[in-house]
């Protein structure tokens, strides 16, 4: 388009070249803003890229979090039930003592009881 403009007639010719001088200016202020945004956008996709591959290592720390907690709730619940286990067992125990301790008692006053009738 240059080279067709120079060869006109002079009055056509700066006219022409005038146009050709926006229009390349026009041009390259479009090419800067394309390259702007096309940078913009790939850097924005490789934002989101690395926010979804964040959220996805999220969401496998919490399923293993999750998974730990449920082991940790188990083990906790299994502990709760061996006390529970444990204190009836005392108790019992106790019980047991307490009997044996009052039958005790009742043999000695018996033989207490049996020797002072013999004196």
């Amino acid at each position: 388009m240059d080279l067709e403009a120079r060869s006109l007639q002079p009055n056509v010719k700066a006219v022409l070249l005038a146009k050709l001088r926006e229009y390349k200016s026009d041009l390259n202020n479009l090419k800067s803003e394309h390259k702007r945004l096309a940078s913009a956008n790939s850097n924005q996709a490789a934002r989101d890229d690395l926010l979804e591959s964040g959220m996805a290592d999220a969401m496998s720390v919490s399923a293993n979090q999750r998974g730990r907690l449920m082991m940790s709730t188990e083990r906790l619940n299994e502990s709760s039930d061996r006390i529970k286990e444990s204190r009836r067992t005392m108790l019992e125990t106790e019980e047991l003592g307490v009997s044996i301790l009052q039958d005790l008692h009742q043999q000695r006053q018996s033989l207490l009881h049996a020797n002072d009738t013999n004196k």
